[in-house]
Parts: C-alpha cells; structure tokens; sequence
C-alpha cells in the first residue's frame, strides 16, 4: 500500500510540475503598418507620420498579451522600405520573418475609404504550419490618434489576442 502511495504521489507531482510549464510565446516579425492603396486622394503627412508609432503600439500590445515574443524587424528595415508594399511581394514578409529567426509575420495597412471611414488591417501568418493566413480588422471613425489608439486597441484585445 505504501508502494501505491508513493507512486500515486509521484505521479501527481509529475502532473503538477508538467502542467505549470508552459511553451515559450511564438516569436513574431510585426513589420511596420503600410498605407493600403488610397485611391485619388493619395497619402496626407499625418496619415504618413501615423504608421510608425501605431506599429509600435501594435508590437507592445501583442508582446503585452503574452501571445507572441516580437523579435526586432531593424535588419530588413531599409529593404521593407525600398521594395514594393509587403501586401503585394509575393511572400517578401515571410521571407524577411524566416531571415530575422520569426515563427510569424506580421503585416498590417491603413486603409482609408474617406476622412471619417478608415480600416486598420492586421495579417498574421504562421511560418511553422500550412495554416492560410489570419486576417483582423477593424473599422474605424474619424482620421485621429485617438481613433486609431482606440482601434488598434481593441482589435488586439478582442480579436488577435483571444485567438493565440
């Protein structure tokens, strides 16, 4: 009986132990938003000066959740920038994502239908499987910094980071 015990014991110690480690976050290139093709109308400064610091919120956001480990997209940076928009390279983001060591990519785009309609596009890709890319938006009122922080926030919170 005390061999039953002991061995009962074990395995629950076992249990416990296995069921507390948990897999590191998979780690994820979040290349820098884009402007999605805006019509006649073209891109404003401030539609311009509103990618960068939404992309960063958008890594902090996802590094927060604890769903992915962002790894730095600086290296390719400069070839990002020069080539053509990472929507329409024929898989250019999953490339860069490999070379910079990421299990994801990334990608997201503005969007603007009008001065008060606006889109915030997100597009996850998981390099480690088959599975079709994930793609998560959210509509948008108003071509602010308060509409986008509210966008960007809740497509994180209530679209990506629910679906890990």
């Amino acid at each position: 009986m005390k061999t039953f015990r002991m061995l009962i014991f074990s395995i629950s110690a076992l249990l416990t132990t296995m069921s507390g480690a948990r897999a590191e976050p998979p780690k994820a290139a979040v290349f820098d938003f884009q402007l999605a093709n805006l019509g006649i109308q073209g891109p404003t400064d401030a539609d311009t000066a509103r990618l960068k610091p939404l992309s960063d919120q958008l890594r902090s956001l996802l590094s927060e959740s604890g769903h992915y480990s962002i790894v730095s997209t600086d290296p390719v940076r400069e070839r990002v920038t020069k080539g053509p928009g990472l929507r329409n390279c024929n898989g250019c983001a999953e490339e860069y994502a490999k070379t910079l060591g990421a299990d994801v990519a990334i990608t997201g785009e503005i969007q603007k239908v009008s001065n008060l309609i606006l889109n915030i596009n997100v597009y996850v890709k998981d390099l480690r499987s088959d599975k079709p890319e994930q793609a998560y938006s959210v509509d948008i009122r108003g071509d602010n910094d308060v509409s986008f922080d509210r966008g960007i926030r809740y497509l994180v919170k209530n679209n990506m980071a629910s679906k890990p």
